[in-house]
């Protein structure tokens, strides 16, 4: 497990295949699950969208074709009734019950439309996961978790808007999400969630998936140096605040880490 993790981690960022990345770290909590019908899946939409697609030349055609493939063809949607079932996270939870969260979804949007050479890009809005279609000069924004459904830019407003106190951002600030970084988020929703529901243990595995397959993520090491000295492993937290420090520049940061290192115990 950890070999294919630390080899993801290692890759550039323009060589993580998306959706290949992350059936791959569902594979880890399905161990005797043939992964051969869910390849076959991925390669079956992105099959399907070049056939549907194959005179869609501009941004807001291929998002049309995408909406209908993904969602009207295969059934993909949000799970809005069991939104915080840990399944949603799962990759292969979500090809087996067509549902998911926004990033799971987007993650197969994305991975379809750039399997066939369209650029596609996930969308970081705070609480939520939308899906680029096209060039930044002229893009096209879909909901895979509502329907594949067009976001114009009025619709965008009102979600930043709802997210935050204050005014929304700017709409052209809203940043594309590296792969590196949709596989992170990815994987705090499933720590977060088993965390809440009191899995500790969970949590801290996912935690360190997160610094294995993306290490220069500072929050996973703090965060599973957290459950660490929950777990009563001083010496793991030990490493994980070390290595947090070795990548972390910020001067409070750095300061806070090496604070709670002087502070515990001896070993």
């Amino acid at each position: 497990m950890n070999e294919n993790l630390i080899r993801l981690g290692l890759l550039d960022e323009g060589d993580i295949i998306l959706d290949e990345a992350a059936l791959s770290l569902a594979l880890l909590d399905h161990p005797d699950v043939d992964p051969t019908p869910y390849r076959t899946l991925l390669d079956e939409v992105a099959t399907r969208l070049d056939v549907v697609g194959r005179n869609a030349s501009g941004a807001s055609d291929r998002a049309d074709v995408l909406s209908q493939v993904l969602h009207e063809e295969f059934g993909f949607v949000g799970d809005r009734d069991t939104y915080d079932d840990p399944a949603n996270a799962d990759l292969i939870r979500v090809v087996d019950r067509r549902r998911g969260l926004p990033v799971s979804l987007s993650i197969l949007y994305v991975g379809a439309a750039r399997r066939i050479g369209w650029e596609a890009d996930a969308l970081d809005v705070p609480g939520h996961v939308l899906v680029m279609v096209g060039a930044e000069a002229a893009p096209v924004i879909v909901d895979p978790f509502r329907e594949g459904m067009l976001v114009d830019r009025e619709a965008l407003a009102a979600l930043l808007l709802a997210s935050t106190s204050g005014p929304a951002a700017a709409v052209s600030h809203i940043a594309a999400m590296p792969n590196r970084a949709i596989l992170v988020r990815l994987l705090l929703n499933q720590a977060t969630r088993a965390e809440h529901n009191g899995q500790g243990r969970r949590a801290l595995e996912l935690y360190t998936r997160m610094t294995l397959m993306a290490p220069d993520y500072g929050h996973a090491w703090w965060e599973r140096a957290r459950l660490e000295l929950v777990d009563g492993d001083v010496t793991a937290a030990r490493g994980s605040l070390s290595a947090m420090l070795e990548i972390t520049r910020d001067p409070d940061l750095r300061r806070r880490v090496t604070d709670t290192l002087k502070a515990l115990p001896a070993t």
